[in-house]
């Protein structure tokens, strides 16, 4: 499913919801996209997105952040770097993807059974007014950290195709693995790696 989004920025955004993935796109806004143009859009979609090469080190970044509230409140800047000696879940998410609203509450459960072993979930927005993330959490609240990613520099620097897009990053700000999109049956798998990833001594 495709579906036309705001302009923000000067830019057209468009979605498109497959296979528990809500894969992105953006251009100039012409008025009308050709059904051409969102045809080749889905074939590209499809293709899976592997942007990272596990083992090697995830980008550092710099982020406007809150921590386990809801409503957004005061912020702070977080570092990736601040979690080292940690197991972290970089997630990447927006208001408007449909499956994210169903991987916070596992993500919620996630932090709440690993927290006490140095597991941190960290998502990351990519809404262009945070005003639209504020609203997706008051809906759906995220007790990790949440940060700000506006620009979508971060996004970039991860390649993120689609959204959710997540990292597993060891404690040594590696990169463990990636996952696109969100599916009931790959949730099994990726707790199972966090698991392994925790009980490993640091």
């Amino acid at each position: 499913m495709i579906e036309l989004l705001k302009a923000t920025s000067g830019k057209l955004y468009m979605q498109a919801t497959v296979a528990g993935q809500t894969r992105i796109s953006s251009r100039k806004p012409t008025g009308f996209v050709s059904a051409a143009m969102l045809i080749c859009m889905l074939v590209v979609w499809k293709q899976p997105a592997h942007a990272l090469e596990s083992g090697k080190p995830a980008p550092e970044f710099t982020l406007p952040a809150t921590h386990n509230n809801p409503g957004g409140g005061a912020s702070s800047n977080i570092q990736l770097s601040d979690y080292k000696g940690k197991i972290v879940y970089l997630d990447f998410w927006a208001s408007w993807c449909r499956p994210c609203k169903q991987s916070f509450p596992w993500m919620n459960a996630l932090q709440s059974k690993y927290g006490a072993q140095g597991f941190q979930v960290v998502a990351v927005n990519v809404d262009a007014e945070k005003d639209d993330a504020l609203q997706f959490l008051k809906a759906t609240p995220g007790n990790f950290t949440v940060a700000y990613d506006p620009k979508g520099k971060v996004a970039q620097q991860y390649e993120v195709k689609g959204m959710p897009t997540s990292i597993l990053i060891g404690r040594d700000g590696k990169v463990l693995s990636q996952h696109a999109g969100f599916f009931e049956a790959s949730k099994q798998k990726i707790e199972q790696a966090i698991a392994a990833s925790v009980a490993e001594k640091q």
